[in-house]
């Protein structure tokens, strides 16, 4: 594989940082690809040729299609199972790639010479996607010596460092329910879907009680916790412990004593505790249990294996 042209990397560089990427979102690494594929067919640069009706969507993109590119260059692991539909800059970041690309006259060499440069530029994305596969997992740092509540605290400190905070926190109470109520389904969705999309009423429902994880509270949470109360549940918001007091403060204002409040790492440390009924050995059996849950739980319904949590050479 040659580099691809400069012009072509310094567009990359000049994409939006995700901070949980550590690199652009993959749904813009997802429409590139889309993109690159049609110029190899029909090398029409026109702007307005690779976008849907609407003018919100790339032509073509889906999550079928760029799976289909990404196996051509024996990449199979799952990525942008939106295929970069749903990426809001798309058409922005295209409308730039199309510019960098017509900047290099590509239209004045050889159809073969022209195809070989964009499949360049497919497989440095191609590469970007193996790093973004290739980045470590969470680490879980345990010492027996601290409190159990410790430990969920500095896991979620460190998912906080790594932009992936709110994803761990609503797999790890996932798992947590899992755990401690294996006769009953537990419901399964990516951090990264909706409420509305799925017509939930929260994160998770067991009984009659409407689990909500968020770790940035905002007033949209507070209004789901009134529309669950009106629909005769209970709603149950967990926060960061640096969020607790705040959260109780405005959860109060919204509906006074109607939304139970609690930290993510209380609600998780107690309750393993009291599953190992306090005992030492017991507990760590059990927190590695939970963990096991968790990336189970993540591995089903995430494409960023990142996210899963790699155990210390203690609890193994």
């Amino acid at each position: 594989m040659q580099s691809p042209p400069k012009e072509f990397t310094d567009w990359f560089q000049s994409l939006k940082v995700v901070k949980a990427n550590n690199g652009p979102a993959n749904g813009s690494i997802a429409t590139a690809l889309v993109v690159l594929n049609r110029l190899q067919e029909n090398f029409n640069l026109t702007f307005n040729s690779h976008i849907a009706d609407g003018g919100m969507q790339i032509k073509g993109a889906s999550g079928a299609a760029v799976a289909s590119i990404l196996k051509s260059f024996g990449e199979v692991r799952a990525f942008a199972k939106e295929g970069g539909r749903t990426n809001r800059g798309g058409p922005s970041e295209v409308k730039s790639l199309l510019k960098a690309i017509e900047s290099l006259n590509l239209e004045l060499v050889s159809d073969i010479d022209r195809n070989n440069i964009l499949l360049d530029m497919q497989k440095f994305l191609v590469e970007r996607v193996v790093d973004y596969h290739n980045r470590q997992k969470i680490k879980l740092i345990y010492n027996p010596a601290l409190s159990t509540w410790y430990a969920v605290h500095n896991l979620l400190l460190s998912a906080i460092h790594e932009g992936k905070a709110g994803y761990v926190a609503q797999h790890l109470i996932g798992a947590k329910l899992q755990l401690r109520f294996p006769n009953i389904e537990v419901s399964n969705e990516s951090a990264s879907t909706a409420d509305m999309q799925t017509n939930r009423p929260g994160d998770f429902l067991i009984g009659h009680t409407a689990f909500h994880i968020t770790v940035a509270p905002m007033q949209a949470v507070f209004e789901k916790c009134k529309h669950n109360i009106s629909q005769g549940l209970k709603p149950f918001l967990l926060v960061p412990d640096s969020k607790l007091i705040g959260t109780r403060q405005n959860a109060e204002q919204a509906c006074q004593q109607q939304i139970a409040v609690e930290s993510i790492e209380s609600f998780v440390s107690q309750n393993i505790e009291e599953i190992s009924a306090f005992d030492k050995q017991s507990l760590i059996l059990h927190i590695k249990e939970l963990i096991d849950i968790y990336n189970k739980r993540v591995d089903e319904v995430e494409t960023d294996k990142s996210l899963m949590i790699e155990l210390p050479s203690n609890l193994l």
